[in-house]
């Protein structure tokens, strides 16, 4: 198994974030992993976006020009990732914002309502989260556990109450992907 995967969109909703929780998920399952983020100085409003690779087998580069899985949460980012999913991917989008909705029909598109579940949780923080639980659901590539565990991995301990909120994040994300 090996998932090459771009998440992209705006700094401040939590693109990086995403990346190194799965790039923690895939060390709790012991996977080769890599996470590569790239951003510009505004990184809050400006454009971000994150590599992330997990493998069963060693990764020899960690750079792409085509990607396995494509997360989009802005129309920048969608009209720059959208031709470099390979072709049978996935391209995973945030419908709020998208003007021009994806058209690529030899892969296969999902969109998820992630900022509107977000604030009827009353939480913009778990946007990212709700996202993640998208992802798994179409493409479950990694346990639930692995995610819970990387969360305490990386947020700090001062956040871990706020690990059942992100989980309860990730299902409503698995419930509300189309």
């Amino acid at each position: 198994m090996k998932k090459e995967i771009i998440i992209s969109g705006f700094g401040g909703q939590g693109v990086l974030s995403m990346g190194k929780i799965l790039a923690y998920s895939g060390l709790m399952e012991d996977k080769e992993v890599t996470w590569m983020p790239a951003y510009g100085p505004e990184q809050r409003g400006g454009t971000a976006n994150v590599t992330v690779i997990v493998s069963d087998e060693r990764i020899s580069s960690p750079i792409l020009s085509s990607y396995d899985v494509a997360i989009v949460l802005n129309q920048p980012s969608l009209d720059k990732f959208e031709p470099k999913v390979k072709p049978g991917g996935i391209l995973i989008y945030d419908d709020y914002g998208i003007l021009n909705p994806p058209t690529r029909t030899d892969i296969t598109i999902h969109s998820i309502s992630a900022m509107e579940k977000a604030a009827e949780m009353k939480n913009s923080k778990v946007f990212n989260m709700i996202v993640l639980g998208g992802l798994l659901q179409v493409c479950p590539f990694l346990p639930d556990t692995a995610l819970e565990k990387a969360l305490y991995k990386t947020l700090p301990e001062r956040h871990h109450d706020l690990i059942p909120l992100n989980m309860q994040a990730v299902a409503e994300g698995r419930k509300i992907i189309k």
